[in-house]
C-alpha cells in the first residue's frame, strides 16, 4: 500500500468520462449488492443497498480533512473508471487532488467498500477523517467496547490505549454510550420491512501506515461515525514490566503521510444469513487487502502449540521444579513431540523481567539447548516478547534468533492502533519475514488484511480470549462470547483465542484460578473451538499432566488441522450457536459449538460421497447432567460403509448448555471426495 496508487490499473476495462449527475453507483455481478457515490450538492456521500432495492446505509458523508485542503467538501466535476472482475465490480472517482474508489462484491464475499487515494506529492498530514454509516431506523447492533469505562470527565483520548479485548453489547444504534468508543468488526442487525433479512458488518481492511478506525455515535442518533487515534508525540516507556509505550501527548493530526498513496478500506459485509457471517463464507477483509508480499511462502508452518502460561507451568509428577528452566521446557518438548504437536512456546520469564532487553537472557534457560532439543524431535520454539523491547531493536533480534534457529515471536502489550502502532505491526512483519520467523501478534487490534500481504503474520489477539477465566468471576458469561466471536470478530481474520482446557465447568461451577484454571462449557465444546475458529497457530492451553491423563482425546485434539481445504459454516445464530463443516486433504470434520440454550443438531452428510466413507470418530456432549469435563466417544474402524445401507444420512446430536460436539471421518475414495468438494479454498494456507 506504501505510497501506492490506482494499484487495480491493470484491470481497468473502463472509460474515462465525466460523471453523469455527480453520481455513480457500482453493482456487483448480480445485483446483490449496490454502492452509491454521490456528490450533486459538492458534499461526498456514499450509499449501500442490496438488490437496488433494500437501502442499507443511507446517504453518509465520507471526508478526509489534510493539510492540502478538505477532501469530500466542495467538490466539483470529475472523471470515472470502471473495471469489474469475476468477484467485483469498481470505478475510481477523481477528482483535483484525491480521488475515491468504490466497490461491489459478489458472489462469494457480498459487500461493498470504498477508499480514498491521495494524488498529491510532497509530506502532508490527515487532521481528521470522517466515514459515516446512516441506518434508517431502530436498527440494534452487536459492539464492543474499548475495555475502559470513561467517567463523566473523560473523553475518546483516553480510550485510545486499549487491549481491544471486550465482550458484545447488544443495543439500538441510537442507545450507544455517546461518551464510549466501539472498535470494529460490528454487526448490524437490518432486519426490517425496509431491508428484507440482513445482517451487515462494519469492516476495515488494508490498514498500512495510518490509525485504526473507532466507531462511535455523539449524537445518539441512527449514525455511526468514526474517531482516529492522533499520531504520538512523546511516548515513554511504562505499563507492564516496562514493556508497553505509554502515550504522553499526541500530535494535532491523525496521520504523517507522504505523496501519492492509497488508504484503508472502509466496508461493509453484507448478508441475509447470519451463517454467512463467518470468516470462509464471507471473507472481504482478507479480500481486499494488499497480495502477498513474500516471494517463497513454504517456509510458513501452521500447527498446534504447547503453551505454559495458561497453565502456570503446571506440571505435577516431575522429578525437578516446574517453572522458568530447560528441564521444564524440555518437558513440554517431549509432550509436544509425542502428540505431533509442532511448536513450544517459551512465554514470559525467559528475558531477564524488568530491563526489555531480549539479548537478555535468564541465566536458567539456555535457548541454543532447547532448540537443539526440540529439532532432534521435530518440535519449533517460539519465543514470547513484549512490544518496546522488540521494537528496540526488530532487524538485529529477528536476525540474532534466527541464526540459533528460533521459529518465530509472540509478541504482546501493544496495545494501540495510532499510525505509530500500525507502523510496528507491519515493520515486523516484513522483517521477520526476511529472517522466516512466523508472528503471532498478542495484545493487538483486530487483522485487517495483514495475514494477506505477510502471512507469516499467522495469529491475532484482539479477543476476549480463554486467558480471562484465569480472573474473570462466575458472573462473566463466556459461553454467549464463544458463540459470538465467529459472526463478528471472526471476519476479521484469524484469532488467538488459546483454547484447549481440561478443567471443564457449567457457568454455575466456574470459579476462576490464576494457577489452575477451567473453562467454562463442556470438554466438547473446547475441542470444537478448534475447527469453528480459525487459528492457523492454535495454542494447546493446559498441562501436559492433564492431556497425559487422556491420550485418547489429546491425540484427537492434536490432530485436528489448524488450515482447511475446504471450510464453511452450515448454520448457526449470533450468540446462540454454530455448525461448521470443513475438510482437510481426505478427512471430514463436522463441528458445533453451542451457547446456553440445549438444542439438537441434525448433521446431514453428502450424497455424493456415497460408499466412501471410512472410520468415523465423534466427540460429544453427555446428556445426563455429568460434569463439564465429561463427554461420549463414539468409534466405528476398519470398515468400508455404504452409504445407502449402514451409513446414516442424518445423524441427530445433543449439545448441552456450553456444549459442543467434533466429527471426524475419513474419505477412502479420494478422487470421488475431491470431485464432490464445493469451489476452491476461499483462504489458501500459507
Amino acid at each position: 500500500m506504501r505510497r501506492l496508487i490506482f494499484v487495480i490499473c491493470s484491470l481497468l476495462v473502463g472509460f474515462n468520462a465525466m460523471a453523469d449527475g455527480r453520481s455513480v453507483t457500482v453493482s456487483s455481478q448480480h445485483n446483490e449488492t449496490n454502492i452509491t457515490l454521490d456528490w450533486s450538492d459538492g458534499t461526498l456521500r456514499w450509499s449501500a443497498s442490496s438488490w437496488n432495492i433494500y437501502q442499507v446505509v443511507a446517504p453518509s458523508r465520507l471526508r478526509m480533512e489534510t493539510s492540502r485542503g478538505v477532501w469530500g467538501e466542495s467538490v466539483g466535476e470529475a472523471t470515472v473508471q470502471h473495471y469489474s472482475t469475476e468477484e467485483y465490480s469498481g470505478a475510481i472517482v477523481e477528482f483535483e487532488d484525491f480521488a475515491v474508489e468504490i466497490r461491489a462484491y459478489e458472489p462469494y464475499n457480498c459487500g461493498v467498500a470504498y477508499r480514498f487515494i491521495s494524488k498529491v506529492e510532497g509530506d502532508y498530514t490527515v487532521t481528521d477523517e470522517l466515514a459515516e454509516f446512516a441506518f434508517g431506523g431502530e436498527e440494534v447492533a452487536w459492539i464492543p467496547y474499548t475495555n475502559f469505562r470513561p467517567d463523566a470527565t473523560s473523553d475518546y483520548a483516553t480510550q485510545f490505549e486499549t487491549s481491544f479485548e471486550n465482550t458484545y453489547t447488544k443495543t439500538a444504534i441510537k442507545d450507544i454510550d455517546p461518551r464510549r468508543l466501539i472498535f470494529t468488526p460490528v454487526v448490524v442487525d437490518c432486519d426490517n420491512k425496509n431491508t428484507g433479512p440482513l445482517k451487515v458488518a462494519i469492516i476495515e481492511s488494508n490498514l498500512e501506515d495510518y490509525p485504526g478506525m473507532f466507531l462511535s455515535n455523539r449524537d445518539q442518533d441512527n449514525v455511526i461515525d468514526t474517531e482516529f487515534a492522533p499520531v504520538p508525540d512523546v511516548v515513554e516507556q511504562g505499563g507492564y514490566n516496562m514493556l508497553q509505550g505509554i502515550v504522553k501527548s499526541r500530535k494535532p493530526y491523525i496521520a504523517e503521510c507522504s505523496g501519492k498513496r492509497t488508504f484503508p478500506w472502509r466496508g461493509l459485509i453484507i448478508e441475509a444469513h447470519e451463517s454467512d457471517l463467518y470468516l470462509t463464507n464471507n471473507c472481504l477483509v482478507w479480500e481486499l487487502a494488499d497480495e502477498c508480499r513474500i516471494k517463497d511462502t513454504s517456509w510458513i508452518k501452521p500447527g498446534k502449540v504447547a503453551w505454559e502460561w495458561w497453565n502456570d507451568w503446571g506440571l505435577e509428577g516431575v522429578d525437578f521444579k516446574p517453572g522458568i528452566n530447560n528441564q521444564t521446557y524440555k518437558y513440554y518438548i517431549d509432550f509436544a513431540s509425542r502428540y505431533g504437536i509442532e511448536y513450544v512456546i517459551l512465554d514470559e520469564g525467559w528475558s531477564v523481567t524488568g530491563e526489555a532487553d531480549l539479548y537478555k537472557v535468564v541465566p536458567e534457560i539456555d535457548i541454543p539447548e532447547l532448540v537443539a532439543y526440540g529439532k532432534k524431535r521435530d518440535v519449533g520454539i517460539i519465543l514470547w516478547a513484549g512490544y518496546w523491547a522488540l521494537n528496540r531493536d526488530i532487524e538485529g533480534l529477528c536476525k540474532h534468533y534466527s541464526e540459533m534457529g528460533v521459529k518465530g515471536f509472540k509478541v504482546d502489550f501493544m496495545d494501540r492502533d495510532d499510525q505509530e502502532m500500525v507502523r510496528f505491526v507491519y515493520d515486523l512483519a516484513e522483517i521477520a519475514a526476511k529472517y522466516k520467523l512466523l508472528v503471532d501478534y498478542h495484545g493487538v487490534y483486530k487483522p485487517t488484511g495483514l495475514q494477506r500481504t505477510y502471512p507469516n503474520a499467522i495469529n491475532f489477539e484482539g479477543v476476549h480470549g480463554l486467558e480471562t477465566m484465569k480472573w474473570l468471576g462466575s458472573d462473566h458469561d463466556q459461553i454467549t462470547y464463544d458463540v459470538t466471536i465467529p459472526f463478528i470478530r471472526g471476519l476479521a481474520g484469524p484469532m488467538d483465542y488459546t483454547p484447549g482446557a481440561m478443567r471443564n465447568a457449567s457457568r454455575e461451577e466456574y470459579e476462576p484460578n490464576y494457577s489452575r484454571p477451567m473453562s467454562q462449557g463442556t470438554r466438547c465444546h473446547q475441542a470444537a473451538m478448534y475447527v469453528v475458529y480459525d487459528q492457523p497457530l492454535a495454542m494447546l492451553c493446559d498441562s501436559p499432566t492433564e492431556y497425559d491423563k487422556e491420550p485418547e482425546f489429546t491425540k484427537f485434539l492434536a490432530a485436528i488441522p489448524t488450515t482447511w481445504d475446504e471450510w464453511s459454516a452450515q448454520n448457526g445464530q449470533i450468540g446462540e450457536y454454530i455448525v461448521v463443516r470443513s475438510v482437510k486433504g481426505s478427512d471430514l470434520y463436522y463441528a458445533g459449538l453451542n451457547g446456553n440454550t440445549e438444542r439438537e443438531i441434525t448433521i446431514c452428510f453428502h450424497f455424493a460421497y456415497t460408499d466412501n466413507y471410512g472410520d468415523i470418530e465423534i466427540y460429544s456432549d453427555k446428556c445426563d447432567g455429568s460434569t463439564g469435563y465429561d463427554y461420549r466417544r463414539i468409534e466405528t474402524k476398519g470398515t468400508r460403509h455404504n452409504f445407502a445401507d449402514d451409513f446414516p444420512k442424518e445423524l441427530k446430536i445433543r449439545m448441552v448448555p456450553g456444549g459442543g460436539f467434533v466429527i471426524k471421518t475419513h474419505i477412502r475414495n479420494e478422487k470421488d471426495f475431491k470431485r464432490a468438494q464445493r469451489r476452491k479454498p476461499i483462504l489458501p494456507a500459507p
